[in-house]
């Protein structure tokens, strides 16, 4: 696993294999920030934790270059903690387990933390390096970014001094990005008093997983399946056709991750349990065959429980599958002058039934905010029909656009020299923390880049070796030929 520190460039690969041993999912990063701050004492530079938990670190201009504009160089600490069913890793304590497939990076049976540890390590290599010509630089690693950017919202004004930031959280090589998607939270929530259950029913757990599952913001065009919406029309006609009754359902873990696992508990006329059986391999078959070209490991089955003291009372629990039936998830409609890339969206992500109380978790994606008021006020109707309590919260705006931009143009001039090729210039439907800081630091000039990355948010996710080197070099030459002031 090591072996990943010998890679080149040493220095950014050396930096990332150290922090794949630091705990840092999202909301436990003491860890992650203690050894942040212990890595700028030991690399000589100033740093700082601010009120919002996000590390600042500063590192003056190397001599004669005090007069070029200040560059921020950002990324966030914290990474999505998804694990395979068989995997008995413990994100708040465990070192994540990187190694080396081929041409890519990879984690056993973890997300690798490649978003957005690549970014951090990079920023890393920029304050321990003693070679490097720059001006005055600083670093701003964020926290909590994955679960609502709350280190980029609660960021205090006045903090940074810097007149350009280079976002490094973007995950195609090649592109740099210059908009991207704002986002909303949105919340349904619902107590009910259980009822009993009839004392002669038996009881089966259904389990739908083997999805792909994937980031709600880059991969939520690609038609992957939604095990949340999978497993309610399952859950519709087995209530239709068999008599059952929900229990309990729980699906999702993650706001901005496609969910790829649901379960449920179902109570049932013992006379019907085999007809339940048959039809999860009648709706199994279906999902194999809608998703035969996208999805390839579906696993849908049962197993017979013990039987529940009590379930979700008749009326209410029709109203919550009605309810999580309707409610739209995916793609709402592309940016008209972007074809090919999505500008509203809404991930059904997170399902929780069980002990009188429900409670369904939602992100919406739009980089127009009439749009992402539509899709909210879409949601909202939809819950709402079902007596439900819907709330919003960390909500951020888009980004908008800058095709103008003097630090964009100056790094599309040296990836040219430095690749013998154009750059890409795009808009991301996933929600970057460029748009939140712009908020606190409008004067900023600000482009996103970084080096290629695959299936984030799942255990799928790999990083691709080749494109590190000329990540690093471009990161370094930027550095170097920053205008002045």
């Amino acid at each position: 696993m090591s072996e990943i520190k010998n890679l080149k460039p040493e220095c950014v690969w050396r930096n990332f294999y150290a922090l794949t041993q630091v705990p840092r999912p999202s909301g436990h990063l003491e860890k992650v920030q203690q050894f942040l701050l212990d890595f700028a004492k030991d690399a000589g530079v100033e740093a700082f934790k601010d009120p919002a938990g996000n590390i600042v670190m500063r590192k003056p201009a190397t001599p004669g270059m005090e007069n070029r504009k200040g560059i921020i160089m950002q990324a966030h600490m914290d990474m999505v903690p998804q694990k395979s069913p068989d995997s008995n890793h413990v994100f708040e304590t465990d070192p994540i387990e990187p190694w080396i497939d081929g041409e890519w990076v990879k984690a056993r049976n973890t997300t690798l933390g490649a978003d957005n540890g690549m970014g951090v390590a990079a920023i890393m290599a920029v304050m321990e390096a003693k070679d490097l010509k720059h001006g005055p630089v600083e670093a701003l690693i964020t926290a909590d970014e994955e679960t609502g950017m709350y280190g980029a919202n609660d960021l205090p004004t006045g903090e940074l001094n810097g007149d350009i930031l280079l976002n490094l959280d973007s995950e195609t090589w090649g592109k740099f990005v210059i908009g991207s998607a704002g986002g909303i939270d949105v919340t349904a929530t619902l107590s009910y008093k259980e009822a009993e259950t009839d004392p002669e029913d038996a009881a089966v757990k259904v389990t739908l997983k083997g999805l792909k599952g994937g980031h709600s913001g880059l991969e939520i065009h690609e038609g992957r399946g939604n095990a949340n919406k999978l497993m309610v029309r399952f859950v519709r006609e087995a209530i239709e056709e068999c008599e059952a009754r929900l229990a309990s359902w729980h699906g999702g873990n993650m706001r901005n991750a496609i969910p790829f696992k649901a379960e449920v508990v179902l109570t049932l006329p013992k006379d019907n349990v085999y007809a339940l059986k048959e039809l999860v391999e009648d709706w199994k078959a279906d999902f194999e065959d809608e998703y035969r070209n996208i999805e390839s490991g579906i696993e849908f089955y049962t197993e017979d429980v013990e039987t529940p003291k009590t379930v979700v009372p008749e009326e209410i629990q029709d109203n919550l599958v009605d309810a999580i039936y309707a409610c739209h998830d995916g793609v709402v409609r592309m940016i008209p002058f972007y074809p090919d890339v999505v500008e509203t969206s809404s991930n059904l992500a997170i399902i929780d039934i069980e002990s009188g109380e429900a409670a369904i978790k939602i992100l919406a994606r739009s980089s127009r905010e009439d749009m992402k008021d539509y899709i909210v006020k879409t949601l909202e109707s939809c819950f709402n029909m079902a007596g439900m309590k819907v709330e919003t919260a960390g909500s951020y705006g888009g980004w908008d656009p800058n095709p103008d931009s003097e630090i964009l143009n100056l790094l599309l001039k040296v990836y040219k020299e430095l690749n013998n090729e154009e750059g890409i210039v795009q808009v991301d439907h996933a929600g970057l923390e460029c748009s939140v800081i712009l908020g606190k630091y409008p004067n900023l000039d600000v482009v996103s880049f970084g080096p290629t990355m695959r299936s984030p948010h799942t255990t799928s996710e790999r990083c691709l070796i080749s494109t590190i080197e000329p990540f690093w070099k471009l990161l370094k030459k930027t550095l170097e030929v920053v205008p002045e002031k």
